[in-house]
């Protein structure tokens, strides 16, 4: 009897002590902000655009929260790989006809995303405090959200790097071709030179195989460490499907038209690789980062 009652009362507290590190679990994870990551890319053509919204794609599927923002001045088209063009998009954010709210659309598997359209001219013209009451709406999105990607504009663009500096990483995503490599170590040398925080994380899009995966990021990672002592982490590879061209066409995310396909495997692996080995923000910190999101969106003037 005296037995049976102290495995009951050594039950009861270890499941207080679970019940205890469950709560504390949640309360740190309903305090976890967002990671901020910039997409960009050296060149346009490399297929950016593509494994932004695959990706987040991918992240809503594994369980996290994306929210994919278009920010390519001139040339956003992620309503149209989507093939659902949006209703509205920045430009009546910046005219006051809709809240930024308003404009989250919801795409493939639940995620969302923000249709940037002319808006985004318009944006980088408002006056200071407007822009930052802007920002702040923004980030203040951070609890809502696992991730929020920066689909930005391909080469070095201002506002390109205003996104980029205010990330938390960025991803340069690249092909093998020659001329993909050398602009996005062009790319990858200015911004260091500009904003030195910028973490970097390399993705070898339409490689033959992992060898010409390797040996891309190779040829990249090689130069940043001999001249600019920078450790580029590589993020993965994405092996030439030809499905991803067919789904391009019947304007559907590759990785919901095809999900066996190799690419959509690929682009589910490299998700989840990266959310494990990701560290999320509390929110003791959140006022900070805030502060430090704004300072450096508006370090380029």
């Amino acid at each position: 009897m005296m037995k049976d009652q102290a495995q009951a009362l050594r039950h009861l507290v270890a499941r207080a002590s679970q019940l205890s590190a469950e709560r504390e679990e949640r309360a740190i994870v309903s305090h976890r902000q967002a990671r901020v990551i910039a997409v960009t890319s050296g060149k346009g053509g490399v297929g950016k655009s593509n494994f932004s919204l695959n990706f987040a794609i991918a992240l809503q599927e594994a369980g996290y929260r994306a929210l994919l923002f278009d920010a390519d001045i001139g040339m956003a088209n992620i309503d149209v790989l989507i093939g659902n063009p949006a209703s509205a998009n920045l430009f009546h954010v910046i005219n006051g006809t809709k809240s930024l709210e308003d404009i989250v659309q919801i795409g493939p598997k639940g995620m969302h995303y923000i249709s940037g359209g002319s808006g985004l001219h318009e944006l980088f013209n408002l006056p200071d405090n407007s822009l930052e009451s802007f920002l702040i709406e923004l980030e203040s999105w951070s609890e809502r959200y696992d991730v929020i990607l920066f689909d930005t504009g391909a080469g070095l663009s201002k506002e390109s790097l205003r996104f980029i500096a205010a990330a938390d990483e960025t991803f340069v995503v690249t092909t093998p071709e020659p001329t993909a490599i050398a602009d996005a170590y062009a790319l990858i040398k200015v911004v260091h030179r500009k904003a030195e925080h910028t973490s970097f994380r390399l993705i070898v899009n339409r490689a033959s195989d992992w060898t010409e995966g390797r040996q891309t990021a190779d040829r990249i990672l090689t130069v940043a460490r001999r001249f600019l002592s920078l450790d580029i982490a590589i993020l993965g590879y994405i092996f030439d499907d030809i499905h991803v061209m067919k789904a391009v066409k019947k304007q559907i995310p590759y990785s919901v038209l095809f999900q066996d396909c190799l690419a959509s495997q690929q682009i589910r692996q490299l998700a989840k690789a990266y959310m494990n080995n990701s560290q999320q923000q509390q929110d003791s910190r959140v006022k900070q980062k805030v502060s430090s999101w704004l300072k450096r969106f508006t370090s380029f003037k």
